[in-house]
């Protein structure tokens, strides 16, 4: 419902009875929004209402404010979706006024809306992964480790342009491995993305090791390449040279490898690439996740492909790939009974998993394909809005995972807080871009080098909003987040003169 939808449901008090009806048929919403001369709202008035007029033989003529007093069931701009719910419930009524402290309604939920709530990033499967289940079960192959792991992995890794594939149970667990393969220890020191989630920096402290945080850069909001090069000057000085540098590519877009290896191939250090968030992506050509001694994939079930959780580790390297699969399969060392001479996890992927990973890699460019037509509708539809969409360099092909803007100006965390909960009303989930790592309770103490301009993840964070996304997105839910984003950043005080 958009703000032209929403301002026909709103009828002064001094309208008449037939005008009423007549508003209540052409909107064909079931209710109407009776307000006072100051905008407050009076009451609502629905079918059943001018049915009992009628039956009553109150005169189609007389004003609306003729009708007997009855106040309005409502609630507040905070209020939540379940509080919303339990309101419908109670009162068993299927339209919720929303108003302001001054007690003007400025939003309308409705039960059928909330019912049918849009996510930020569904799953998207088809007929492909039905096959590859369906074989493991014919097989018996259910347990971990089988024929669709050791395929999932060759055929991701030559997807990516690398030579081999380490299949574990989640992203984070391939971090974790990696960082044990590049020669992490206790004591060590780890640079690492600020503005990310936090998986990409708890396996440092898997592995008690310290993390130091880098800033990103506006251009890509992935690492800043200037930010990196002055944490070395202060590793130097401190004697804390890292062990490994974490880059992570942020929402679907690569960070700037070519800078930022530059950097790391100058102090000697290896640079891990999480690549999580931007399998199908591209950088001058290259596959995401190609660029670092080893990279990180991730399918959890939000990704652009999943296996409902799960990750990869891939590499050029042999031997660190098999050390990988050792390590992920509790070390177990090539005896015929359990012998063990090293601590190993229990993380290696189920052959189940992997068959669904299989038939998800056969769709991935067009889920690729999807995802960034959504973005490019949310821009074409929102080109008037004062909103800053997150850039896409020359050189480089976004995936766009996640359709991601910031709202310029100041007073930006409000008013991001104010869209959020308006979008929220309507069942739409959208979330703030992550909250940097050098901002959470967990990293007070880390080290942090910020960007030159100031601290871009921060600002980021505090006016960034990440919006529904999925590759299985109707033109129908999409045209409701952008009816509602619209009347959302009005509100908000973020809209543009048109």
């Amino acid at each position: 419902m958009n703000a032209d939808q929403f301002n026909a449901l709103c009828l002064p008090a001094t309208a008449t009875l037939h005008q009423a009806l007549e508003a209540l048929n052409a909107t064909g919403r079931g209710i109407l929004l009776v307000t006072r001369a100051d905008g407050s709202l009076q009451r609502t008035l629905t079918d059943g209402d001018l049915r009992r007029a009628a039956l009553s033989h109150v005169p189609e003529d007389s004003a609306v404010s003729a009708l007997p007093e009855q106040a309005p069931v409502t609630v507040g701009l905070d209020a939540g979706l379940p509080t919303a719910m339990a309101v419908l419930d109670k009162h068993q009524i299927d339209h919720l006024p929303v108003v302001d402290e001054a007690g003007r309604a400025v939003d309308i939920m409705f039960r059928r809306e909330l019912s049918q709530r849009i996510w930020l990033s569904s799953p998207h499967l088809g007929e492909e992964e039905t096959a590859f289940v369906e074989d493991a079960f014919k097989t018996n192959w259910i347990a971990p480790l089988g024929p669709h792991v050791d395929g999932f992995e060759r055929e991701l890794a030559s997807y990516a342009g690398v030579g081999h594939g380490a299949a574990v149970s989640s992203g984070t667990a391939a971090i974790h491995l990696a960082l044990l393969l590049l020669g992490v220890k206790p004591g060590d020191t780890v640079f690492c993305s600020s503005l990310t989630f936090v998986g990409s920096c708890n396996p440092i402290l898997y592995c008690n090791a310290r993390p130091v945080f880098i800033d990103s850069q506006p251009q890509t909001w992935n690492m800043c390449p200037q930010a990196l090069e002055r944490a070395f000057e202060w590793a130097q000085r401190e004697g804390r040279m890292p062990r490994c540098v974490i880059v992570v590519n942020l929402y679907g877009q690569s960070a700037d490898m070519d800078a930022l290896l530059a950097v790391c191939e100058r102090y000697g250090v290896p640079l891990l690439e999480d690549a999580a968030e931007s399998l199908g992506a591209k950088y001058k050509g290259r596959a995401s996740g190609s660029f670092g001694a080893i990279g990180i994939f991730s399918f959890n079930g939000n990704k652009i492909i999943t296996t409902s959780g799960g990750g990869m580790l891939v590499t050029n390297d042999a031997q660190m790939a098999e050390r990988a699969r050792k390590l992920a399969t509790q070390a177990r060392e090539p005896a015929a009974h359990y012998e063990h001479i090293e601590v190993g996890f229990n993380y290696r992927m189920s052959n189940v998993l992997a068959g669904i990973g299989r038939g998800q890699l056969r769709v991935l460019d067009q889920r690729v394909e999807q995802r960034r037509q959504v973005f490019d509708i949310y821009r074409a539809e929102l080109a008037d809005a004062a909103i800053e969409w997150m850039p896409e360099p020359e050189g480089y092909r976004s995936t766009r995972w996640l359709s991601c803007f910031t709202l310029p100006g100041t007073d930006g965390q409000s008013r991001r807080d104010r869209l959020l909960r308006a979008l929220e009303r309507h069942s739409i989930e959208a979330r703030p871009v992550w909250k940097p790592m050098h901002m959470q309770p967990l990293f007070k103490d880390a080290p942090y080098f910020a960007h030159e301009g100031g601290d871009f993840s921060k600002a980021c964070f505090e006016s960034g909003v990440c919006l529904p996304s999925g590759s299985n997105l109707t033109q129908e839910q999409q045209g409701r987040v952008i009816d509602q984003l619209r009347r959302a950043l009005q509100q908000a005080g973020a809209r543009a003169t048109v």
